[in-house]
């Protein structure tokens, strides 16, 4: 079986999902959403990614360079891979495997993201 991969470059700093929400009121009742930076970077994300036609559909290798602007942020692809979805895979569910590195590069923040479909014989 052949393995299908893909490889993107996403310009701008990731923000960190955990720290990433803000508390609305929605019908009358709190709920925590994506902040402002959170949706802009997704929506960056959607901007500047290949569409996969069709959808990785299988188990998904994921390795992950993340250059920030400084030392500050905490190592998360949450977002990008929430990103991701319906964009490269069905379901960010589908990603069993990941390889995450942190960098800096005050200059030119970015995410290097290789993803590739695992055979059975993978795991």
């Amino acid at each position: 079986m052949i393995r299908r991969s893909v490889h993107y470059t996403i310009y701008g700093e990731p923000a960190s999902k955990a720290n990433s929400r803000r508390l609305v009121t929605i019908g009358g009742r709190a709920r925590f959403i994506k902040s402002q930076k959170a949706l802009d970077y997704v929506k960056a994300v959607r901007e500047q990614v290949r569409w996969m036609h069709p959808l990785m559909t299988g188990d998904i290798r994921m390795t992950a360079h993340v250059y920030y602007a400084s030392r500050r942020p905490d190592l998360d692809v949450s977002l990008i891979l929430d990103a991701l979805q319906g964009i490269a895979y069905e379901n960010d569910r589908q990603v069993k495997e990941m390889h995450l590195h942190h960098h800096l590069d005050r200059d030119n923040p970015r995410a290097v993201i290789s993803l590739e479909e695992m055979n059975d014989d993978d795991e």
